[in-house]
């Protein structure tokens, strides 16, 4: 930034530049607004990507790791991790975890924004799914998701604008085994274009999805969102970690403090939205703590970091006879299922899980993780290529299990571990509930039952993914009450009017579906609410 720019004042400073941080600037610069966006981590070249290494599931082991931990890139925090079941995964830079995901674009069902109403646990959203239903389909419309109208588990009018990717051998296979089983199934809507579109290629199914998309057809918001935005005038400022939200005496945001090559700097804005994700929401407003705001920005109702969510994954590995080319993307699922996402008393547990079939590329993946527990002899010499063989033949169904929120799973700060700046690192409490853990076992079980139906010939059950889901959700609910919410139904927080927050921790509860979408819808209807707010000059 030129030294003549650091004293002006935007309309509005963004944190985080992953995909809620993108689609508001994007928002707020096509309405003419004055927007900087800070992002801690780098603008990653497409080049870069793992997918374009030949040893590509190597590389992803190290500096393309999902959980910061392991990657420890320099815009990477460490996160204390020592009293949590499940580590969390993310990843800094523009287009946040985005550049990670499989892009399985997966809305939350109407049942999702009523958990209390129906079930009677956790809380309703002061919103429902016909209110945000729009603003999904403006998300869909942009990016150009392929999927296909008519699935019976949602609403109508639920239209991906792109048709579906296809099937395949392996989609095939399951979803006649589907029908052997009468259970429900559709072809899974995919952020990545089945034709080309915007800045979007056309899938050409790679199915290296989570470690870049080598096409650049895969819907990561550094590609979908980020040019457009900084074509309508967004300022993104790269390498700038936020050490602490500034607010006046009166208690109102007004502006950020952030950090770049050891030079400190403050940007002053008559609005600040963050889209740090649910842990790094959490912990930036922990960090700014001030006489007005003693236990945190927007911390009244002592709910900021508490109440996370973490869609802890499981998945059945089935291997099969049949030729499946299970190695054709895209990498995420061909077809999914609700069969058992809603409530059914009966199975012991409330809420369910969204499962999905998935292609198995990569001979790491496929091939050796899955079995790495089996002795010697199982696994290497004359045994190692049977193993390989099969990989080539089998299908990853796997699950997303719905994590109901408690408050005991939360974010802190913790008292020594710091960042490569002095700034404290969160620390993550996490546990699995006796609901999470019920609905597994009887989602392996059903699993496993889909594989024996297709005639599997092994299987492989797979209760933990390490490094997976990288949903990180809740940290900052949303709510009608100042005592039990952080913010409003636009994302305004109930303390600080002029802070809104914009990510995953606004979700009251997670639901079974994977958060992108939601989480971007929510970042658009916000945004929207927020034009009109500084257009009125409030």
């Amino acid at each position: 930034m030129a030294a003549n720019e650091m004293d002006e004042v935007y309309d509005a400073l963004i944190v985080g530049a992953g995909p809620s941080g993108a689609v508001t600037a994007h928002t707020l610069a096509m309405a003419g607004l004055k927007v900087i966006c800070l992002e801690q981590g780098d603008y990653v070249l497409p080049s870069d990507y793992a997918a374009n290494h030949d040893m590509w599931e190597l590389v992803v082991r190290g500096h393309w790791a999902p959980e910061p931990n392991h990657r420890r890139n320099p815009a990477d925090y460490p996160l204390e991790v020592s009293d949590t079941d499940l580590p969390p995964s993310m990843y800094n830079g523009v287009g946040g975890s985005t550049l990670h995901y499989s892009a399985l674009w997966a809305r939350l069902a109407p049942s999702d924004f009523r958990v209390r109403t129906l079930d009677g646990v956790a809380d309703d959203w002061p919103i429902s799914y016909s209110q945000l239903a729009p603003f999904y389909a403006e998300i869909d419309n942009f990016i150009g998701v392929s999927g296909l109208e008519g699935d019976p588990a949602f609403p109508e009018g639920y239209s991906p604008p792109l048709p579906p990717m296809p099937l395949g051998k392996y989609g095939m296979k399951a979803a006649e085994t589907m029908n052997k089983l009468g259970w429900h199934w559709w072809p899974h809507a995919n952020a990545i274009p089945s034709q080309k579109i915007g800045n979007l290629a056309a899938c050409a199914r790679w199915g290296t999805c989570t470690q870049g998309c080598p096409e650049g057809a895969k819907a990561s918001f550094d590609l979908a969102y980020w040019p457009n935005a900084i074509k309508a005038g967004a300022k993104l400022v790269t390498g700038a970690r936020v050490s602490r939200i500034t607010v006046s005496d009166a208690g109102a945001a007004t502006g950020a403090e952030w950090i770049k090559g050891g030079e400190r700097f403050h940007t002053a804005a008559r609005h600040v939205v963050v889209c740090a994700n649910g842990i790094g929401t959490p912990r930036l407003l922990l960090l700014s703590a001030s006489e007005r705001h003693p236990d945190g920005l927007a911390n009244s109702s002592g709910l900021v970091g508490k109440n996370l969510m973490l869609h802890p994954n499981c998945a059945v590995m089935g291997y099969y006879d049949e030729d499946l080319e299970s190695w054709r993307g895209p990498a995420g699922s061909a077809i999914s299922s609700m069969q058992f996402a809603e409530t059914d008393l009966s199975r012991g547990f409330v809420r369910g899980s969204k499962l999905h079939a998935c292609p198995t590329p990569g001979l790491l993946m496929t091939g050796i993780d899955p079995h790495r527990l089996l002795p010697f002899d199982q696994l290497w010499g004359d045994s190692f290529h049977q193993v390989i063989r099969d990989a080539r033949n089998s299908i990853f169904w796997a699950a997303n299990i719905d994590d109901l929120p408690e408050e005991t799973n939360r974010v802190t700060l913790d008292p020594s571990l710091c960042d490569s700046d002095g700034i404290p690192a969160p620390k993550i409490t996490y546990a699995f509930s006796e609901n999470t853990l019920r609905i597994r076992e009887f989602t392996l079980a059903r699993l496993a039952e889909i594989h024996r139906a297709g005639g599997a010939k092994k299987m492989i059950e797979i209760a933990y993914l390490p490094g997976e889901p990288g949903h990180l959700l809740g940290t900052a609910r949303m709510g009608d009450d100042p005592q039990t919410s952080v913010v409003d139904e636009y994302g305004r927080a109930h303390d600080v009017p002029n802070l809104v927050i914009s990510d995953g921790s606004i979700f009251v509860t997670g639901g079974s579906a994977n958060p992108t979408s939601t989480i971007t819808a929510l970042a658009l209807r916000n945004a929207r609410r927020l034009v009109e707010t500084l257009e009125q000059g409030a």
